[in-house]
């Protein structure tokens, strides 16, 4: 029993040390009402052209905008067909044409 009640206040003690970094925000320094963000201590204000801009590739990010759309195409098949003959088929390649 002993045991378990340190490991208890080990635990607490560990939380509140890793809760202490959100003890410093203050959220007074608001530049508009819900506009609090900061950049930390050492990085730019803003973080297009800096080393920090992750620079995303239109050609990569459209990739995931296709597969949404394709996606989409094939759960509209799915739900057409369910409504049609009353089963849900997972697989669009077993959906008839018709």
């Amino acid at each position: 029993m002993r045991n378990r009640s340190m490991i208890t206040a080990a635990m607490v003690a560990a939380g509140a040390l890793f809760a202490l970094p959100a003890l410093a925000y203050d959220g007074q320094t608001c530049k508009a009402p819900g506009n609090c963000w900061e950049p930390k201590p050492g990085f730019p204000e803003k973080v297009a052209g800096t080393k920090y801009d992750p620079k995303h590739d239109p050609k990569e990010v459209g990739k995931q905008a296709e597969s949404i759309k394709l996606m989409e195409e094939r759960n509209r098949k799915r739900i057409e067909n369910a409504k049609k003959t009353g089963k849900f088929e997972y697989d669009v390649s077993k959906i008839s044409a018709n």
